[in-house]
């Protein structure tokens, strides 16, 4: 892969992520630069954040509703995501070993990690529904 020249935007919103463990929006993180970047556009915001998760350096989240959420934790763990709010948050699972050999039982390939996700209502929605 093509070593990127250095930019102070793509930086930023590295250390932008490297903050945040709320799995924001691309329009958040859009939100934030713009305080340190008032002339960067949502459109660059929207490459580099593409460009990040293709060399790796961040991973994507699809939500249900095809929403975009972005994650500076690149090592496999599980999430959880609201059906109502749409928010995303790390779960901390002790066993997926237990899952993948379960799993493994009736595949013929080779399993090489587990990613979860669950599905439900997030304490403020649920307190609200």
């Amino acid at each position: 892969m093509q070593q990127r020249k250095f930019s102070r935007q793509r930086e930023s919103i590295i250390e932008n992520l490297k903050c945040r463990t709320d799995h924001p929006t691309a329009d958040m993180v859009y939100s934030d630069i713009r305080q340190i970047y008032p002339n960067i556009s949502l459109g660059t915001v929207y490459r580099n954040l593409s460009l990040l998760a293709e060399e790796k350096k961040i991973q994507k989240i699809i939500t249900d509703d095809g929403v975009l959420r972005f994650d500076y934790n690149v090592n496999p763990h599980d999430h959880f995501i609201c059906r109502k709010c749409g928010s995303v948050s790390d779960l901390h699972m002790l066993d997926t070993e237990g899952l993948k050999s379960s799993v493994s039982k009736n595949f013929e390939g080779s399993i090489e990690k587990c990613v979860v996700t669950f599905y439900g209502l997030c304490k403020n929605c649920l307190t609200t529904h």
